[in-house]
């Protein structure tokens, strides 16, 4: 069964290694991911059944589907999100060093505002989505209006029985895209952090990794205009927003101190 769950969980992964790194061998590929339950050989023959042990790989959402997981749909696409709190956006990427790690963000769709992220050197959905949701939830101190959608790509992560656990409980609408690009707003905030922030550090370990993220996204909130927000950061829409809900619909007592700096990011082992 964690075979059949690390399968599902590597599949994203590999399809953005494989996209940065056309002509990395899968033998590379599985020496910088290691995953834990899953041997070299099984997974060099994984990569081939996938269709990524060539440069052009195919739909790895065609091999998830037939196998028969979770899938929900597309609600995102369609949905006008017009203030906060109405759809959260999340991705998992990678960030290389010795080998790869791992980094989940979830953010406010609307106002840009990044509200759980974790960091870790396992896939499983302990290390990734699930401190991330904590988080995010944390953020807005456990008091969240229902039908919010949560939105992200097909990985096993996201049909995790504990993640979908604690979507249930806080009545979230679980979303999925079907291609990367109908989760452009996740996948723009990992190009974001790793490329205007964490390459330009010097990141040479685990530990490091974990508190430039800290710094990264903090700065990303407090500090980063948005052309998209009319040239405000978003703890600045964050904060409109929330004092606009306050005025016209108070259905939260106080959902956010922007006075608050996030704390340290999740790192479990």
């Amino acid at each position: 069964m964690q075979n059949q769950e690390e399968q599902a969980y590597l599949m994203p992964i590999i399809e953005q290694i494989r996209e940065d790194h056309p002509t990395m061998s899968c033998r590379a590929m599985y020496h910088k991911i290691q995953p834990h339950t899953i041997g070299r050989d099984k997974f060099e023959l994984l990569c081939k059944v996938w269709g990524y042990a060539s440069q052009r790989p195919v739909n790895y959402h065609r091999t998830t589907d037939s196998s028969g997981v979770i899938r929900f749909e597309n609600l995102f696409e369609l949905a006008k999100i017009t203030g906060i709190n109405q759809a959260y956006v999340s991705d998992i990427t990678y960030f290389e060093l010795d080998r790869f790690y791992y980094i989940t963000f979830i953010m406010d769709a609307y106002t840009r505002y990044i509200l759980g992220y974790s960091v870790s050197d396992r896939l499983l959905t302990e290390n990734t989505t699930l401190p991330a949701i904590k988080m995010a939830i944390k953020t807005r101190k456990n008091n969240l209006p229902k039908g919010i959608i949560f939105h992200s790509d097909g990985g096993g992560q996201y049909f995790d029985k504990n993640f979908l656990i604690l979507t249930n409980r806080h009545h979230f609408k679980n979303s999925m895209c079907e291609f990367a690009y109908q989760n452009g707003k996740a996948e723009r905030i990992n190009g974001v952090i790793k490329n205007n922030y964490l390459k330009h550090r010097n990141i040479r370990t685990y530990a490091s990794l974990v508190k430039e993220v800290d710094r990264a996204v903090h700065l990303y909130n407090t500090g980063k205009p948005h052309k998209g927000l009319k040239m405000k950061t978003p703890l600045e829409v964050e904060k409109e927003q929330l004092s606009l809900q306050k005025q016209t619909k108070p259905m939260m007592t106080e959902s956010f101190d922007a006075k608050i700096k996030l704390g340290g990011a999740f790192s479990p082992a």
